[in-house]
């Protein structure tokens, strides 16, 4: 079957973006679907003779589960994979880490200490991390005084409002720099965010030129020492070239940045 041409689809997937926060249509049309289907595996399982007896039972349908092959994020598990493996190799004792996902901080806490950085603290008890409250665009450290900092998937975020944050068309470009700021001589800055043809998806995120990337960090003394990206189609490039990737609509580029 033929794809959709542009003036057709990017109509229906502006329209989608609009209704997806007040109602997920792909699960709800997935899930009308599979209705007759739960009902019929409800029957079934109730009327077993080994049915479980004198126990509460409640319905909670979830309808979008029964795949081929297990659904993932391909940004967040290649990244997770990327930067932990650096930082297993880094001989840095300790850790910063600005507002990345919390599955993956705990995870580097098993590791390392980590200083957790976010203006949404998280309530977490895990041993080895500390978690403090800050702004992205004013962190709580010193002039080059982190010798390990990392920030996955954020400043593509900031100055857009979606988590509170000031509006702020710079965003992404002063978050940077304040991340270069803190990194010591010597230092290691692990960034993530998308990459390929500039774009601002309101207020989601921003894409911005992998190669962009490059150079506003070393307009602020940073130097790339390694870079690997998830490309459009899920597939996980652990040694690229920002200049590879700039015609992507939405890759993922993970830079390995040193002073």
């Amino acid at each position: 079957m033929p794809s959709l041409p542009n003036f057709v689809r990017r109509p229906i997937r502006f329209l989608y973006r609009l209704v997806r926060p007040v109602v997920d249509v792909r699960a709800t049309l997935v899930g009308a679907l599979n209705y007759p289907r739960y009902f019929w595996q409800l029957f079934r399982y109730a009327s077993s003779p080994a049915a479980e007896k004198g126990v509460s039972w409640s319905l909670y349908p979830l309808l979008c589960d029964a795949t081929i092959h297990t659904p993932f994020d391909a940004h967040y598990l290649y990244l997770g994979d990327w930067a932990l493996r650096l930082l297993l190799k880094s001989p840095a004792r300790e850790h910063v880490d600005v507002a990345s996902q919390l599955h993956w901080v705990a995870a580097v806490a098993a590791i390392k200490r980590v200083t957790f950085v976010d203006i949404r603290p998280a309530d977490m008890d895990i041993e080895n991390l500390t978690v403090i409250a800050g702004s992205l665009m004013k962190l709580p450290f010193a002039d080059r005084s982190v010798e390990s900092v990392s920030c996955l998937h954020v400043v593509e975020h900031i100055g857009l409002g979606r988590y509170g944050d000031p509006l702020d068309p710079e965003g992404t470009t002063k978050a940077i720099a304040e991340l270069a700021r803190i990194v010591a001589p010597q230092g290691t800055l692990l960034l993530a965010l998308p990459v390929g043809r500039p774009q601002i998806a309101f207020n989601a995120h921003r894409v911005h030129s992998p190669s962009g990337i490059v150079q506003l960090a070393g307009e602020h003394g940073l130097k790339l020492k390694s870079f690997a990206v998830v490309g459009d189609d899920r597939t996980y490039h652990r040694m690229a070239q920002p200049g590879d990737f700039e015609n992507c609509d939405f890759a993922c580029g993970m830079y390995e940045f040193t002073r």
